[in-house]
């Protein structure tokens, strides 16, 4: 093999090598919208490779971003160009935030016209999606081009994940190349043998140990490991602000709650422990400002992550730079079993009861009922994320995923991408109505694909959380917080969708039921209370 990892001399087109690789890599679907600066990848199509077209280059990215969640593989996008790039950039910003490994490709004018500034060109392509994306490149040469797609593959799946980019000019598919043979790349980094030491010290004097578990626990398909870790320190368990993931059973005994991301707040949560174990997830994601007593020596930190920058802007304590497998696999070995007594975790609410108008709280209450064993939840609620808390319980490992970015747009089509790359069970989508607008056009995809997946709109015509922070800044006057007069049902419908309207509390469990049943993708609108929902503590 050469040192450029092209074997023999055999030539072959840009696009077959490229087309290899992704068979080498195990990638059998691209996600994309197509365009003229595209056409000649997407030239007589091989039938081995699925294209899954969006309707919208933000809800291809955000596809391919749940389907990379659900497999546990790079996720692969085709943009057209600049403007397709353009479109897609707040859910590749999302990517970004999750930590989800995409390779992106975008389509680029022909060399011999790009000094002339042609139409549909990109200028400085690869600065386009920065700093959003762990490499970007336009090839020097065609040549070069299913080598940099291979760079991509092996840098978006290195920890922590990320999305990659590759600005491909349209004339460079038929250009003869060398294959590039698939490597094996390594993706599990061991912690350092005295820094966990130290850890399991710490343990095993702390008198009332928290662990903080992020969505890190979850990617990596460690829930089990942290649970047995859990169990054996005897320490309170809760969940970092904004997880995007449930890295923790939430009926667990051990289970004490989430964290706000609220500084004043999560230090009042963490008060009366003595260690904090921080392990998948930021020291800590805040939201709003205020002083942050956690930071000030009255309780050692501890940190595990694989994000070397998470670990360099942790404010307080020690980190241990390290992927979630070996860490707590380590931390289990070395841990003795606590003599502690096991802490009482927290204490859920009583069933909320039905009534009309239909509280949000029903209808989360009600949705856990429905939702089948081995479910799927993507969530994009954020007014009503306190209550969904409270009243739909996660079970663990791939129960649930929304964005970390805060961005809306995500969840819609992220959830047709994981009823794709999980067709055997059911996926459940729950977004508010002001989400839903951003990518409405995933519905399409879903349909024509007939997909597991059941959309629940929870409708209060308008912004909530916008709604709630303007109570907590006390700003009034806000105009663009309503949404009145859009109907779910319709919308859905024309795209291909089966959907219904719910607006009473005896209607929702039957109308719930049917749509998880439903072969192929339903939409359940839920007309609820517009109250202003509770955010960080606010009094109204």
């Amino acid at each position: 093999m050469s040192k450029n990892g092209k074997t023999g001399s055999k030539s072959v087109t840009v696009k077959q090598a490229t087309l290899d690789l992704l068979r080498a890599f195990g990638i059998r679907r691209v996600f994309g919208n197509p365009g003229s600066t595209e056409l000649p990848f997407l030239s007589d199509w091989p039938d081995d490779i699925d294209y899954v077209l969006a309707l919208q280059e933000a809800s291809a990215v955000g596809m391919a971003d749940g389907y990379a969640q659900a497999t546990r593989n790079a996720g692969f996008v085709n943009l057209h160009s600049a403007a397709g790039v353009g479109n897609a950039l707040g859910n590749i910003y999302t990517a970004h935030r999750n930590q989800t490994p995409l390779v992106i490709t975008a389509g680029q004018q022909a060399r011999s016209i790009l000094p002339l500034q042609a139409f549909l060109y990109a200028e400085r392509a690869s600065e386009f999606p920065r700093p959003y994306v762990k490499y970007s490149v336009e090839p020097a040469r065609p040549e070069d081009v299913p080598a940099a797609i291979a760079r991509a593959y092996y840098t978006a799946m290195q920890p922590p994940c990320g999305p990659t980019f590759v600005s491909i000019p349209i004339d460079d598919w038929t250009h003869a190349t060398a294959p590039v043979d698939a490597r094996k790349v390594s993706r599990e980094i061991g912690p350092e043998p005295e820094a966990m030491k130290a850890l399991v010290a710490a343990l095993g004097s702390a008198k009332h140990p928290a662990l903080v578990v992020g969505p890190g626990v979850d990617r990596a398909g460690a829930v089990d490991l942290m649970v047995r870790v859990a169990e054996k320190a005897k320490a309170s368990v809760w969940v970092s602000p904004f997880s995007a993931r449930c890295s923790f059973p939430e009926r667990h005994p051990q289970f004490a709650g989430f964290l706000h991301a609220s500084p004043a707040q999560l230090s009042d949560a963490l008060r009366e422990h003595d260690l904090v174990v921080v392990i998948g997830a930021p020291v800590f994601t805040f939201h709003v400002e205020g002083h942050a007593a956690i930071f000030d020596g009255g309780a050692t930190i501890f940190q595990i992550t694989d994000d070397a920058d998470a670990a360099a802007v942790t404010p307080s304590g020690t980190s241990i730079i390290a992927t979630m497998k070996p860490a707590l696999s380590a931390l289990l070995d070395l841990l003795p079993e606590s003599k502690r007594a096991a802490p009482r975790g927290r204490t859920l609410p009583p069933a909320p009861q039905a009534a009309d108008p239909l509280p949000v709280e029903f209808l989360l209450h009600s949705l856990s009922q429905a939702m089948p064993d081995g479910a799927s939840l993507v969530e994009e609620v954020p007014s009503h994320r306190p209550a969904m808390q409270k009243f739909l319980p996660m079970r663990g490992q791939d129960s649930f995923y929304t964005m970390s970015s805060g961005g809306l747009g995500y969840s819609l089509p992220a959830a047709v991408g994981m009823a794709l790359g999980k067709p055997k069970q059911r996926t459940v989508c729950l977004i508010g109505d002001g989400s839903a607008m951003y990518s409405i056009q995933a519905l399409w995809t879903a349909a024509q694909r007939k997909l597991p997946l059941t959309i629940v709109v929870i409708n209060n015509s308008g912004y909530g959380a916008m709604r709630s922070f303007s109570q907590v800044m006390q700003v009034r006057n806000v105009p663009g917080l309503e949404l009145p007069g859009i109907d779910f049902v319709r919308l859905a419908e024309g795209m291909g969708c089966h959907a219904v309207r719910v607006s009473k509390a005896a209607e929702l469990g039957e109308a719930l039921k049917r749509g998880m049943a439903f072969e192929g993708t339903s939409l359940v609108e839920v007309v609820v209370d517009s109250a202003v929902p509770v955010l960080y503590g606010q009094k109204h």
